[in-house]
């Protein structure tokens, strides 16, 4: 197992060089100019010249991917170059916000969606099931911030059960914090669900028509336990595999979320950095957020070893 995490380590690398060169062309080459939009539109030639200068903007693309390489090895992720902030220092004072509503997005999501998904298997063409696919097309047709706004409409403006926007650390109180956190959780959740909800269901379906499961329940075992001891268990690698897989839904929707309900985490950060075209930001999240996609995928391939002890690595 250890030749494996290893070489899965080693494999990162080449996937995080890709990601790095492939983030920092697409910036590079997109129109517009950071060095104009720190001028302004007051700003003379001259000037948008002297900053990119100072910004290091006039080198080649090589020169440029090479220095920011340099210091990227060495722990350094540049410098904002409108906040004037360490970009390690701006992405740490953001973690909390997305790590929370990522978590309890996460939570949310496998209490609803695994239990939903193993009863539609149970229930194979009957309404449950027939009710679960459709929530499944209804989830992907709607985009997270239409969710985010008819929560926001019916939950915080009508009902006035939840705060409207805004996010309060958990060191300031428990219920505070969950209460910043109901309505963009479940906003980021709706689609996640409906694809984990979908993929238990398949998995459990077919596992229930194997011969161990009518083997079980001719020995009168409770049909509960059949579902859980022999259905889910055996159907538990593609669920784990998806939910790794979702990562990228939840990053993706928390980038989204966290505009639609003011939350300062690494999401809005994202989207101030885009528009302002803060390339070393920019470049310092995407990776942030990479690191955190392979590790999650990392992990859920080491529990493989957990569910099927077969298999050998």
């Amino acid at each position: 197992m250890l030749f494996f995490v290893m070489r899965r380590l080693m494999a990162t690398i080449p996937v995080l060089v890709v990601v790095a060169f492939i983030v920092f062309l697409m910036l590079r080459l997109a129109p517009g100019d950071p060095a104009a939009s720190i001028v302004g539109s007051g700003g003379t030639a001259e000037d948008i010249a002297q900053v990119r200068e100072q910004l290091g903007l006039n080198a080649s693309l090589p020169v440029q991917f090479a220095q920011w390489s340099g210091r990227m090895l060495r722990g350094d992720l540049g410098e904002s170059f409108f906040m004037k902030k360490q970009v390690s220092e701006l992405i740490w004072q953001r973690v909390e916000p997305t790590v929370s509503l990522t978590v309890i997005a996460l939570i949310v999501t496998c209490l609803i969606a695994i239990p939903l998904g193993v009863l539609a298997a149970w229930r194979h063409g009957g309404l449950l099931d027939r009710m679960l696919m459709g929530f499944s097309v209804l989830g992907f047709s709607i985009p997270s911030f239409v969710i985010g706004y008819l929560l926001i409409w019916g939950f915080a403006l009508h009902l006035q059960w939840l705060p409207v926007q805004g996010y309060t650390r958990i060191a300031n109180g428990l219920i505070p914090w969950l209460a910043h956190l109901v309505l963009p959780a479940t906003a980021i959740s709706i689609i996640y669900v409906a694809l984990i909800a979908r993929v238990t269901r398949a998995a459990v379906a077919e596992a229930l028509t194997e011969d161990y499961i009518r083997t079980a329940r001719a020995k009168g075992i409770s049909e509960i336990r059949v579902l859980i001891r022999h259905g889910l268990a055996n159907a538990a690698i593609p669920i784990v595999t998806v939910i790794g897989l979702g990562i990228a839904l939840l990053i993706g929707g928390v980038v989204v979320t966290e505009s639609v309900f003011a939350i300062p985490g690494l999401g809005q950060l994202t989207v101030d950095a885009v528009l302002s075209r803060d390339f070393p930001l920019i470049q310092g999240i995407t990776l942030f957020f990479s690191v955190v996609y392979i590790g999650v995928n990392l992990l859920i391939d080491l529990s493989y070893l957990i569910f099927d002890p077969r298999i050998r690595y």
